[in-house]
């Protein structure tokens, strides 16, 4: 269980993290840093959850985290980024989350567009990021983050595979040294959000890019191949038909290769 004054002392000589609100049972850290934020919250406020009743992924999705088993955390940011740019953050987590399991678990996850890491193909940590803007300036983001430490749901609970660092690598992980080397990741990364190190990073993280793929969008399903992915987010994705489409948002999954 986390204690707070365990986690503030984690926390020393962090730009991110402070202030903290350390809940034992809370509903979503992202709504209760984004009600913050709408009040004033300072740029790099943490909500953390050691359980979470309603944690939601993308697409309103129900993410589970039962106590002691994983890190909730909500991040209040406000860079200086535009409409256009507000991918960058998703981008950002996702190889903060990679480049911490690598640090404390010895893992070389992968990403999948547009928010999820994977080890070994299945789901380890989900993103989800909820801004504000004001015109096409971004008013404030809350970065939500949820990893897997040492539990994973049943298949029949989740829609993608999934499972947790401790069962990779096969070893006790620390939440709290986890959370450390997370937050100092975001932090190493934060003031080039909008230059090309961070999509250039990311985009090499990226599995499955030259795949065949199913894309479930709004408006309906795609067949083809994921090719590539834009500086903005998006992926560029060949239908079987020969057409380009930029998505922006979708589920992407992998199909069978066809035997020559």
């Amino acid at each position: 269980m986390l204690h707070a004054p365990d986690l503030l002392h984690r926390l020393i000589g962090l730009r991110f993290g402070r202030p903290v609100y350390l809940f034992q049972h809370l509903g979503s850290t992202n709504d209760q840093a984004r009600r913050l934020a709408e009040g004033g919250a300072p740029e790099g406020l943490m909500v953390v959850a050691e359980e979470q009743t309603a944690g939601r992924g993308r697409l309103q999705r129900r993410w589970l985290t039962p106590p002691g088993s994983a890190l909730a955390v909500s991040l209040v940011l406000r860079p200086p980024l535009t409409a256009a740019q507000a991918m960058r953050l998703t981008m950002l987590a996702g190889l903060a989350v990679c480049e911490a399991a690598e640090r404390v678990a010895g893992l070389r996850p992968e990403l999948k567009w547009p928010n999820d890491v994977l080890i070994g193909g299945r789901k380890t940590a989900g993103i989800l990021v909820d801004s504000a803007f004001t015109g096409d300036a971004l008013e404030y983001a809350v970065l939500g983050i949820g990893v897997n430490v040492s539990w994973a749901p049943a298949p029949e609970a989740v829609d993608f595979p999934a499972t947790c660092l401790e069962a990779e690598a096969g070893r006790p992980v620390d939440r709290l040294t986890l959370l450390r080397a997370l937050l100092t990741a975001v932090e190493t990364r934060y003031d080039a959000l909008a230059g090309e190190a961070v999509f250039a990073d990311w985009r090499a993280r990226l599995g499955r890019l030259g795949a065949p793929a199913e894309l479930h969008t709004e408006a309906g399903r795609l067949i083809g191949v994921a090719e590539d992915v834009t500086p903005e987010g998006a992926l560029v994705f060949r239908t079987e038909a020969g057409e380009v489409r930029h998505v922006l948002a979708g589920d992407l999954r992998l199909r069978p290769r066809q035997a020559d």
